[in-house]
């Protein structure tokens, strides 16, 4: 193996089940496994991702369908009524807001950790990022009644002296969300540039090799560049971690500087940021695990990934309850009638007291689940599992906006809150807009880090066979 490793050919590895890539990698079949997604022959693309991409273009007809009925009727078209303003339209935000959060913290926070398990999916949650904060900033502009007037939020110069109120957590929202985007685009593009200068080199066809040539930026991988890539990185990675932390403190508190009962809570900020990373990982693994099926890449994302993933969506999921339980506890302890009837009207006597004892059984009871190791390790299960915390974590959103809402602190104010089939039909839309995407950078880009699985291989190899 030594004299194979001094004549220029790389060590087979055997790195057992603890570590991050299965045997038989070596730098050229990594490049080839990856980049050979991107390349792969219509004719050869698993007959499951056409099923799964026609199911999602589906539904981004829906999307579109119902969006054009919005515009031509108006919000009137949803189930909002006085006193729950607020609908579908911000579940969705802050639920597709968190979903977003675990593309940052693999990406960014494990990086400064310097945690390897994340070289195999960090790509890929970093566009599930981008494609998620896509899908909610739609529900805000597309819940203001008038979305071509959405510009106003910006405070621009302009000669009506309109001006938002900077008092406002929405306008917060804004320069948070705005930002985020931002930075984590950025990021995810910094991170492929070595990546699509590979693939300039792999491509066969001219204009393909042109089109990943202009993307690459001139990248020729020198010294000089790599040093100013990893300084880029880096600084992105730190830009990118108070994100993580700020940008769903700052949607909590569209809820908690308001005195209705239920929102008026300084628990909010952390509550919220362990829920967006549980749902984001869960979110993660509901992708993961079937294009890691589809495409046979269990060598690159293998049981360490899933059991770590499935380690971190378990301890977040424990914060999460945690908060459920101080959420009750305060609801008690303050001694507020106001918040103590939200509470009981909540989990029992409400008209959706079921989406409550749902939310439970999603978010807290059947996760504990993946204490066991033989759960984490069981494909399915795992599979099962985030689905539920997904479906879980939407009720959650679902419980705080609507049953905070519909009792209001007077009786005469009461009113239920009834989703119409355009509200299903926006939100099972923005699920197609958000799978097809995917799809497509799946298809298009290479949706697992080259470069960095390429210096895990290096990092595994024994030193007798670089001749030490």
């Amino acid at each position: 193996m030594a004299e194979e490793a001094n004549h220029g050919t790389t060590a087979t590895i055997d790195p057992g089940p603890d570590q991050v890539i299965g045997p038989h990698h070596d730098f050229e079949t990594v490049t080839e496994k990856i980049s050979g997604v991107v390349f792969m022959p219509l004719r050869k693309t698993p007959l499951q991702l056409f099923a799964a991409f026609a199911f999602a273009f589906a539904l981004v007809n829906v999307f579109l369908v119902a969006v054009t009925w919005l515009l031509i009727r108006g919000v009137g078209i949803w189930g909002i009524r006085i006193p729950i303003a607020w609908g579908f339209a911000i579940v969705n935000f802050v639920w597709w807001i968190g979903i977003g959060h675990a593309g940052t913290l693999i990406s960014a926070i494990l990086l400064l950790l310097k945690q390897d398990w994340r070289t195999s999916i960090n790509r890929f949650a970093e566009a599930m990022t981008l494609f998620a904060v896509a899908c909610a900033g739609m529900f805000p502009i597309l819940h203001l009644g008038r979305p071509w007037l959405a510009y106003w939020l910006i405070p621009y110069p302009n000669t009506m002296y309109l001006w938002p109120q900077p008092r406002s957590p929405l306008i917060w929202d804004v320069f948070a969300v705005s930002t985020y985007a931002s930075v984590s685009f950025l990021f995810w593009f910094t991170g492929l540039i070595p990546d699509l200068a590979t693939m300039r080199d792999e491509a066969k066809s001219g204009r393909i090799r042109r089109l990943f040539g202009v993307l690459a930026m001139g990248w020729r991988g020198s010294a000089k560049h790599w040093a100013r890539y990893q300084k880029a990185y880096l600084l992105l990675a730190g830009l990118s971690t108070p994100l993580v932390v700020s940008v769903h403190s700052v949607v909590s508190f569209d809820f908690s500087i308001s005195i209705v009962p239920g929102w008026h809570t300084t628990i909010f900020p952390p509550y919220f940021v362990a829920g967006a990373i549980y749902s984001g990982f869960a979110m993660v693994l509901t992708l993961a695990i079937p294009v890691r099926r589809w495409y046979h890449l269990e060598d690159l994302i293998t049981m360490r990934h899933i059991e770590c993933m499935s380690k971190v969506m378990l301890g977040t999921g424990l914060i999460v309850a945690y908060g459920y339980a101080m959420e009750a506890f305060m609801a008690w302890y303050s001694g507020n009638p106001y918040e103590r009837f939200m509470y009981w009207n909540r989990a029992w006597g409400g008209h959706y007291w079921w989406t409550f004892l749902l939310l439970i059984l999603c978010n807290i009871l059947i996760p504990q689940a993946l204490w066991s190791r033989r759960v984490r390790l069981n494909i399915n299960a795992v599979f099962v599992i985030a689905l539920i915390v997904n479906a879980g974590m939407w009720l959650e959103r679902f419980v705080i906006v609507i049953t905070s809402l519909e009792r209001d602190f007077m009786p005469s104010a009461w009113n239920n809150y009834y989703p119409t089939g355009w509200d299903w039909a926006t939100y099972f839309g923005t699920i197609g807009v958000f799978l097809s995407l995917m799809f497509l950078f799946v298809r298009g880009l290479p949706a697992i880090s080259m470069f960095e699985m390429r210096e895990v291989v290096h990092s595994m190899e024994p030193t007798h066979a670089h001749g030490d």
